[in-house]
């Protein structure tokens, strides 16, 4: 795992906090496709005993986001290509849905923390933290649209792109117009316009599989 800080989550029983460090890590990129998960190694980064550390590994297991490792423990699993063309496929329709609804009910405050997210987002150079930024820009629309049941199946879509591995930031030229996507998704949710933040949002979706694609073929 890259030197990524991991944080227990406090109030919840341990096997729940070890999971949830665990799926953070792998969506965050601390761990990629390929890498190994050992129940020793992950017990003592955390400070826990084994036994959560299996709990968790069980969990990850089920959702397929690892797979075994033929006796080396676990690996954090791959997309094939056909899943990626499928998992943008979702992301254009829910992150749509998304921006539609939060057009329709964002609060003045919501709409505010959106511009402040944009400016920091166009000032920022690293590739992790464009990444980091870029996460809180979709949760933030996300929570303005108010639906638990699409912010449920959008939770689960951030696991598959946590196995995309490397950010599209990466990819020369991309942080300028993934930027001037965000402002004008950003301006048709604070302009009310339903229709433009889904059109807008779903041809960011678009443009970040081209970035994908490229990223994937180098």
């Amino acid at each position: 795992m890259k030197d990524t800080p991991v944080v227990l989550a406090a109030g919840v029983p341990l096997g729940e906090a070890v999971y949830r460090a665990l799926l953070e890590g792998i969506r965050a990129g601390g761990w990629a496709p390929g890498d190994r998960l050992r129940e020793e190694d992950v017990a003592a980064r955390l400070k826990v005993s084994r036994t959560p550390v299996r709990e968790a590994f069980g969990r990850l297991l089920a959702k397929g986001l690892v797979q075994q490792a033929h006796g080396r423990g676990l690996i954090v699993r791959s997309l094939d290509m056909a899943e990626v063309f499928e998992l943008y496929a979702m992301r254009e329709i829910l992150e749509g849905a998304a921006a539609r609804l939060a057009a329709r009910q964002a609060s003045p405050a919501e709409i505010d923390a959106l511009e402040d997210q944009l400016n920091r987002f166009e000032t920022a150079e690293d590739a992790a933290e464009l990444a980091r930024l870029n996460r809180a820009f979709h949760e933030s629309i996300f929570q303005a649209a108010r639906n638990r049941y699409l912010d449920r199946a959008l939770q689960e879509l951030q696991d598959g792109i946590g196995l995309l591995g490397s950010t599209t930031f990466s990819v020369p030229g991309r942080p300028g117009p993934a930027a001037a996507e965000h402002r004008a998704i950003a301006a048709a949710i604070a302009g009310h316009d339903p229709d433009g933040a889904e059109r807008a949002a779903r041809a960011h979706i678009r443009e970040a599989l081209r970035a994908r694609l490229r990223l994937l073929q180098a």
